[in-house]
């Protein structure tokens, strides 16, 4: 079995290494980005099966940086994890891209079974 690569891309250090742990603990390998051009590194260099993003990333919101990121690695999956998702004109356009959106609060074990359910879609 074949552990899924995570391309992490939130700009917040502290959020950053909380989920990277819990992805790390779950069994994924993880490339942690603060910013587009780490994230841009890493998809040149691998090719991830997902990218998680926060909705704001340097001077670029995440639908912007994930539209960008998924140009050069097409068909990227991309699950958001955001706080304030109750806009129903960001829920249409998430939902235009094919991204899954995560409200927060959650906890590691729901984290990690939303990881699972994007990776393997029915």
């Amino acid at each position: 079995m074949t552990t899924a690569l995570i391309l992490l891309l939130v700009s917040d250090s502290v959020g950053r290494v909380v989920l990277q742990e819990t992805l790390e603990h779950g069994g994924y390998s993880v490339m942690p980005a603060g910013d587009l051009g780490t994230a841009v590194k890493w998809v040149n260099e691998s090719k991830p099966d997902l990218l998680i993003i926060s909705p704001y990333i340097e001077d670029m919101s995440g639908y912007d940086t994930a539209k960008f990121l998924r140009t050069r690695c097409h068909g990227l999956p991309v699950l958001m994890v955001a706080g304030l998702i109750d806009d129903d004109r960001l829920e249409y356009r998430l939902s235009l891209e094919s991204f899954a959106v995560f409200p927060k609060p959650y906890s590691a074990a729901e984290l990690l079974s939303k990881v699972k359910d994007v990776l393997s879609p029915t």
